[in-house]
């Protein structure tokens, strides 16, 4: 008899909230007219459904993958959406307001360096050529708050694949836009703008790694990084690079946009890790956003079982320190 035993991350099927009420829940907002009188209102919530520019709405929501359930409940989405790192608008938590002024279609997406062909494509092209799917991830910011949220998209590896990179590739290193137009943030010429991060071939192929397109079943806001983001969620939430606009093949390691600013806090690797404190504060334990409670934080954020692997040939110093 096959026996399954669950990972350590996992949520057991009969603890999930089924998809069918999920989206049941979104049809009687809906019905309720709430959108419609929000807009009346001259408001416009940064969870809303409704957006003209979004990227290839037809694909959400997407069919859940429940190999991929974190063990906790989800973040609700009007916090997930409204309490966001996105230094390129500001240092505040409270800027899905003014992302809204970033064009998201179209979107021109570059691959290039060590791959077989170097590719421009558009990004509504992009996605629509990859298997999509919804994974439910925790998420560990450095700043030792959590969250956990229902991504729509695809594996980074299937990405790789595409870009088909030559066997001397060593990393992947991802930019975002740059567009101090738009983003007032980019305006401070202090950061080392684009925003820019970096993982390793074996990282980016790994299960787990993932580019988010949608979010709590919809295609995802632009405060949320539209119209693609990383999602890695072994590491600190400062290696999810948003708006993605450029994937480079190389073979040097890239220095990423905190570690130029700070290396001795916010380093290459960022791999979640509760023994090693930041130099400012402690990651013993994160505080749940929207649940007003502190948990202790997991190594790796929970998912050792799946990337603990990656590093175990690295040295003490490279292997779990930010």
């Amino acid at each position: 008899m096959l026996i399954r035993r669950h990972r350590s991350w996992e949520l057991p099927e009969s603890q999930a909230t089924p998809e069918s009420v999920f989206l049941d829940r979104r049809k009687l907002l809906a019905g309720m007219g709430m959108t419609g009188l929000l807009a009346s209102a001259g408001l416009r919530p940064a969870f809303a459904a409704a957006d003209a520019a979004a990227i290839a709405p037809e694909l959400y929501p997407a069919k859940r993958n429940t190999a991929f359930d974190p063990g906790r409940d989800l973040t609700e989405e009007k916090v997930a959406t409204s309490y966001n790192n996105f230094y390129e608008f500001g240092t505040s938590k409270n800027i899905h307001r003014s992302a809204q002024a970033l064009t998201i279609k179209p979107w021109q997406v570059k691959i290039d360096g060590m791959v077989a062909k170097d590719i421009t494509i558009d990004a509504e092209e992009l996605i629509r050529k990859m298997p999509v799917d919804e994974r439910l991830y925790r998420f560990r910011c450095v700043e030792a708050w959590s969250m956990t949220v229902p991504w729509s998209g695809f594996p980074l590896k299937a990405l790789v694949e595409f870009a088909q990179p030559t066997s001397g590739a060593k990393y992947l290193v991802m930019k975002t836009f740059s567009r101090p137009q738009e983003a007032s943030g980019q305006k401070q010429f202090w950061y080392p703008w684009p925003y820019t991060e970096g993982l390793t071939i074996e990282e980016a192929t790994n299960d787990l790694a993932y580019i988010a397109t949608g979010i709590y079943g919809k295609p995802l806001p632009r405060q949320n990084g539209a119209p693609l983001r990383l999602a890695v969620p072994w590491k600190y939430g400062f290696k999810s690079v948003k708006s993605i606009v450029q994937f480079t093949f190389t073979d040097k390691r890239p220095k990423t946009f905190w570690e130029g600013l700070a290396a001795d806090e916010y380093g290459f690797w960022a791999n979640v890790n509760p023994m090693v404190a930041h130099p400012r504060w402690s990651q013993a334990t994160e505080e749940v956003i929207g649940s007003g409670r502190r948990i202790p934080t997991q190594l790796y954020n929970g998912y050792g079982e799946q990337v603990a692997d990656l590093y175990k040939n690295a040295g003490a110093g490279e292997k779990l320190f930010m």
